[in-house]
Parts: structure tokens; sequence; C-alpha cells
């Protein structure tokens, strides 16, 4: 423990890169090797390739998943099913931390938990994104529009080819909440379903309307 010291002192947060790593090694004369004893010892873990985390032991807080979320495979933005349980649009708790990114979907099993990414071209991607604040931290994540749109998009099980079909799919597959729906913003909505340029996103679009109309009913 006393090796690793100067290492949490010169490493400011809980989650760092390799470059980092051998920065902070450089007064040895085989870094890594170094490296295999630190992992070894559980004095670090290794997060995926080239990204690592102190061991329980030597962290300042416990490590953000939404932060790592974004760390782990970009560029990406947590969305899907995380976000939309994140802004409160379904009940139940979601595990594994759901991405959207530019690159090829993957998923990772790490220390951490496990992360799912979903891969949306460029044009339909940076739309919808907000950089979410929490104590010293920030991560990118979809508004509650733009998690709808991912999921609705991504889901392959619901083909959305019958706009009857949407009400049942929102809020009795998805258990989405109503009131939640009935307030999501209109402009985002928009623009939106025009970078989508989807009939799956229009149809989408026309159910959150008559939502909204039968709320206020």
């Amino acid at each position: 423990m006393l090796e690793t010291t100067p290492l949490r002192q010169q490493i400011t947060r809980d989650v760092f890169d390799y470059q980092q790593l051998v920065a902070c090694l450089s007064q040895f004369s085989k870094p890594r090797d170094k490296i295999c004893r630190l992992l070894a010892s559980g004095e670090i873990v290794r997060l995926r390739k080239g990204l690592y985390a102190f061991g329980e032991s030597l962290r300042q807080a416990p490590i953000s998943r939404e932060l790592l979320a974004n760390l782990i495979h970009g560029p990406s933005y947590i969305s899907l099913d995380y976000a939309l349980n994140y802004h409160g649009l379904i009940p139940e708790r979601v595990e594994m931390v759901t991405s959207v990114t530019l690159g090829r979907s993957r998923t990772f099993t790490t220390p951490c938990g496990i992360f799912s990414y979903r891969r949306l071209n460029q044009s339909r991607y940076a739309v919808g994104v907000i950089l979410e604040e929490h104590n010293d931290l920030s991560f990118l994540i979809a508004s509650p529009e733009k998690a709808l749109a991912d999921k609705v998009w991504a889901d392959k099980r619901f083909d959305g080819i019958r706009l009857s079909a949407y009400g049942p799919y929102l809020l009795d597959d998805l258990r989405l909440d109503p009131a939640r729906l009935a307030v999501l913003d209109n402009d985002c909505l928009d623009a939106i379903a025009r970078a989508y340029d989807s009939r799956k996103l229009d149809r989408l679009m026309r159910c959150l309307q008559t939502l909204r109309e039968q709320s206020h009913a």
C-alpha cells in the first residue's frame, strides 16, 4: 500500500487511462511489470483495455457508472433503457448501463457492471443530447425525448408499422409513465423527428400528440 500512496497523490481522479498511469510510473525500469503487480494486488483494477480505476480501498468516492459509460466506448452518450429510468419515464431499475455510440455496437463486462452500446449514424446522433452534472462530475446523456426516440428506433421487437400499436407498446410494454409523456418538450421532439427522418419516429410523434390531447381532455 505504501508504494501506491504516491500514485494516489499524483492521480486525482479515481478513474484514469494507461497514459496517465505510465507517466506516474516513469521511475520504474519496467512500468508494465509494475502495472501487473498493482493489478494482482487489487490496488488498481482494469475496467477495459487502457482504462483503470483505483481499488475500493483507495477510492475517494463510489465510481460513477454514468461517467464510465462515456469513457469505456466512445464517442457515446447514455440512452435507451438506462436513460429512460434515469429521467423517471419507466419504473424498473436498469442494471445494465445502455448507451448510443457512433462506433460499432458492443457490450463490455467490467468490475463496475455491464455497459452496452448501440450504433447510431451521425445525422441522428447528437440532437437531443444533454450534459448532466452531478457533484463535480459531468457526463453525456440523452434528454428524455431523445432516450425515448432512441429506444423506439433501436427496439427490434417493435416494428412500428401500425400507428395503433404505439399506445400499447409505450404504456403496456415499456410501462412508460403517461404523466411524464404528456410533458415532453414538443420542440425537442420535432427536432429529433427531423433528424431521424423515419416513418417509425413520425408515428411515435403522432402517438405522443394523441396521448397529450387525451391527458388534457
